[in-house]
């Protein structure tokens, strides 16, 4: 008997090749249900060392294939990525390379990697994965944005659905000719559906690549492709009612029937049910791991049922998902499912559309014509539907043509429907093909030709104002704050009313909120959903959005002379620092202050919170457009709900000379109005021996002679300002108590520590200059050790975990022009400056940027 286990072996094998090939042929063929193709033996392997091998067995080659396909498509992410490609190009051609098209061209590439026996395990993966992932498209949805929108938002999605619908109509009629066994009528509304889609969450991503996702064709294309996904999924399910069975007659109707009443059941039991269990849950307090298991089981019910009426089970995920209210139930879920459903189970569904699809399919010329002609005048039909609402809205005609171009991202639904429409064999395998290559063309090319297209106009001129120091005391104080998390927002908030918002200089605040670029969809609809609504957070983002945004209203509204306007940025923390400086530009602010990338901890050290945030604040110094102050959060006592007379801050200067420490000054004479700031300037002085005191004195000597050609240097103009800023400053705060001068003359860094260490103990905040390009002998040995160099010698002393004081600092950076020192400042000269910030009549006519030459001046 063991000659035959061989052939035994075999034979079952190929039986079970023959039935999944007959199910694929002719479905409800049952003569082999008694056959048991998987033995348990034949899950897990017993070892390579007693001569089996892994990759026939289950387990062990669905965990290959798993990997191949998380590694393939990360590393197409990482190779499409400096074209801004959407994360679902990656996906869909990851599955395509692995697939007969490219890898499986290779037999034995096949038969090892991909047998036919293991397709039934991938695919019941990779369903399960869709399927969790569609309830989390469900729960994220919000279908009563359409009431929110605005006018333009649903004209714009219809156009846009109308159009290559009408297209998708007259193209079934030449690819529907190899599909004889399918209803015309159906083969046209799967290609219908597919052509006129918009993917919300892939086109999120493209806006956010664009930087478009704050502007208002972004906003109004996300809203418009909401409203498109809205309309998809209703398409969708009349396209699977009719897919599922030959007729098309009483069937349908009863599987919309019943498809209808789980709709109402839904929302009649299951959404009570749900709201009994958050009700159940005490506030602030996060939902029971029992409840979170019988809502995950809901899911899978929900496919079984809707599975079992005829409608494909992500119908029945996606509608249990849209019934669960937004709040902490859908922030929580998303939080445990999306990144793992997004990032291990969702690309098996787009590596197994990928090993359906043979490129070969598309063969002649005919072919590859009819495939051109699908993306072309599909492109064209979004475009044109979508131009004609915009001209009826007076919408410039380039704007049009972005928005149409926008709308024809395509992701997630639009595979969907060509997946469920080749397994109901409504679509062959050449249409499949040619919807595939259609998918991913028409996605690929929207960010290449948006950018070609449309350049918006910069519609701000270039300001004078881009200082503390040269913004008038009788203007407005214009200030953005970045903000990463809710714990950034306490001393910010502190620091904003200690700057002394007034009647005469109201602060006009703008808060933008950092949020990381991800593949993740919950985090684009941050920008979508609208707080004044009043509904709940969609997810945690939006979640820590409305806390800090609340937070700065809160402010506004017990403190006067304060306005208060939140702003999103998602991208990623490569770019981020391009979408703060835009913005400082575009709202043609003097001051920005940033949070520092550590945080302080139990113990009083500092801790990093996360790295990307440091080189944030790195690119942000080298680029921005305005002066910058780096704020190191040790806790800034005091509170936004009390009166101003009942504030109290006792506040640092130290002044060693330079443009940045002018700027720390220049801030910390506005706090100074404020009737709760104690100010105490300590200027540095380098000891002097007497041969430079003797040099000193004749080249002043010198400088009064007619007869003498003095050369007046970069840093001999530099001592100049700080001297004539200085006495201005003294000048007019003789007669202010609460304004304490002191002078330290110092010989090296250690004095300079010593002197910094004897007023530390008794002030909430430093404010110190970076002191970039200045080279001071007060410093010296102080970057040696230096931890963070983007924050000067003194800043890095005073933030350093070593520091026993524990003080918030705000380290100051002035604006001093493009490139440091190739651009003139002329409306911005350190003279013009102290005029119009003092108000007293001093002109200084010898004013140069660093970096320029020195220059000669005669004396008349």
């Amino acid at each position: 008997m063991p000659h035959y286990l061989p052939l035994l072996f075999q034979w079952v094998t190929l039986l079970k090749r023959g039935k999944m090939a007959t199910e694929v042929v002719t479905s409800g063929n049952k003569t082999e249900e008694n056959i048991v193709c998987y033995s348990p033996s034949m899950i897990t392997t017993n070892g390579v060392w007693q001569g089996e091998n892994p990759l026939d067995y289950a387990l062990p080659l669905f965990l290959l294939q798993l990997t191949l396909v998380v590694v393939f498509t990360r590393i197409l992410v990482f190779m499409l990525k400096p074209f801004r490609q959407p994360r679902v190009i990656a996906e869909i051609l990851g599955g395509v390379i692995l697939g007969p098209s490219v890898l499986g061209r290779s037999k034995k590439f096949t038969d090892t990697v991909f047998p036919l026996r293991s397709v039934m395990v991938l695919e019941t993966m990779a369903n399960i994965g869709l399927l969790y992932f569609v309830f989390l498209v469900g729960v994220e949805m919000d279908i009563a944005v359409i009431r929110r929108t605005g006018k333009r938002a649903i004209p714009i999605a219809l156009a846009g659905m109308v159009v290559p619908f009408l297209i998708g109509i007259s193209f079934s009629f030449m690819l529907h000719r190899s599909a004889h066994d399918t209803k015309q009528g159906t083969f046209v509304l799967f290609l219908g559906v597919a052509l006129s889609v918009t993917a919300f969450p892939v086109l999120a991503r493209i806006l956010a690549e664009l930087k478009l996702i704050n502007s208002e064709i972004g906003r109004i294309a996300m809203s418009a492709a909401l409203i498109n996904d809205i309309f998809a999924w209703v398409l969708l399910a009349f396209a699977i009612a009719f897919s599922e069975n030959k007729n098309m007659a009483l069937t349908s109707v009863w599987v919309l029937l019943s498809s209808a009443a789980f709709v109402v059941f839904c929302i009649i039991i299951i959404r009570p049910l749900i709201g009994w269990m958050i009700k159940r849950t005490p506030e602030g307090e996060s939902i029971s791991e029992f409840f979170i298991c019988i809502i995950l089981s809901g899911v899978m019910i929900s496919g079984f049922i809707t599975d079992a009426i005829g409608m494909h089970s992500i119908f029945g995920a996606f509608i249990f998902g849209l019934v669960i209210p937004n709040g902490p139930l859908g922030l929580t879920l998303n939080e445990k499912l999306e990144d793992f459903i997004s990032g291990i189970l969702l690309p098996l569904f787009f590596a197994i559309s990928g090993l359906k699809t043979e490129i070969n399919a598309i063969d002649g010329v005919g072919s590859w014509a009819i495939l051109a002609l699908v993306i072309v005048l599909a492109c064209v039909g979004k475009i044109a539907g979508t131009v004609i609402v915009t001209l009826y809205y007076r919408t410039p005609i380039h704007e049009g043509i972005t928005l149409g171009l926008l709308m024809n991202a395509k992701g997630l639904i639009e595979m969907i429907v060509i997946n469920i429409g080749k397994d109901q064999k409504v679509i062959d395998q050449k249409s499949f093909a040619i919807m595939v290559v259609a998918v991913v063309l028409m996605t690929a090319i929207i960010i290449p030709f948006v950018t070609l297209i449309y350049k918006p106009a910069r519609k701000f001129a270039p300001y004078k104002r881009r200082t503390v120091q040269s913004t008038k005391p009788d203007s407005e104080f214009r200030v953005l704050t970045c903000i990463h998390t809710p714990r950034n927002v306490p001393t910010i908030i502190n620091l904003l009313e200690a700057s002394c918002p007034t009647k005469k200089s109201p602060i006009c605040i703008y808060v933008l909120h950092l949020v990381e670029l991800t593949g993740r969809s919950s985090a684009m609809l941050i920008v979508h959903n609208t707080r004044k609504s009043g509904r709940p957070a969609l997810n945690r983002t939006q979640a820590q959005s409305d806390h800090i945004i609340n937070a700065f209203e809160n402010f506004e509204q017990h403190v006067g002379s304060v306005s208060v306007q939140p702003l999103t940025a998602i991208s990623p923390y490569s770019t981020m620092h391009e979408d703060i400086c835009t913005v400082a530009e575009d709202k043609r602010v003097a001051f920005l202050i940033i949070p520092f990338h550590k945080q302080l901890t139990v113990d009083g050290g500092m801790e990093i919170t996360n790295p990307n945030f440091r080189t944030i604040n790195q690119n942000v110094l080298a680029n921005a457009p305005c002066s910058v102050g780096i704020l190191v959060d040790r806790g800034l006592s005091g509170s936004t709900r009390l009166a101003a007379n009942q504030v109290s801050h006792h506040v640092a200067v130290l002044f060693f000379g330079g443009p940045d420490d002018r700027e720390a000054l220049s801030y910390g004479l506005r706090m100074r109005e404020h009737p709760g700031i104690n100010l105490t300037v300590m200027r540095f002085l380098p000891g002097v021996p007497a041969h430079e005191e003797a040099r000193s004195g004749s080249r002043r000597s010198n400088m009064n002679d007619p007869n003498v050609l003095t050369i007046v240097t970069d840093d001999d103009k530099e001592k100049q300002l700080d001297e004539d800023y200085v006495n201005a400053f003294r000048l007019r705060t003789a007669n202010d108590d609460s304004v304490v001068y002191i002078e330290k003359v110092v010989n090296h860094g250690e004095e300079t520590v010593a002197a910094i260490r004897t007023i530390d103990q008794s002030h909430d905040l430093f404010i110190v200059g970076r002191g970039q390009g200045t080279i001071s002998p007060l410093t010296a040995g102080l970057t040696d050790w230096s931890e963070c160099p983007e924050l000067g010698a003194i800043g890095d002393l005073l933030a350093s975990s070593d520091n026993a004081a524990i003080v918030s600092v705000l380290v100051v950076q002035q604006y001093v022009g493009m490139g440091h020192g190739d651009h003139i400042l002329i409306p911005d000269s350190p003279g013009q400056q102290l005029h119009e910030h003092f108000n007293f009549g001093y002109t200084n006519n010898r004013t140069q940027i660093r970096g320029q030459p020195p220059q000669c001046h005669t004396q008349p």
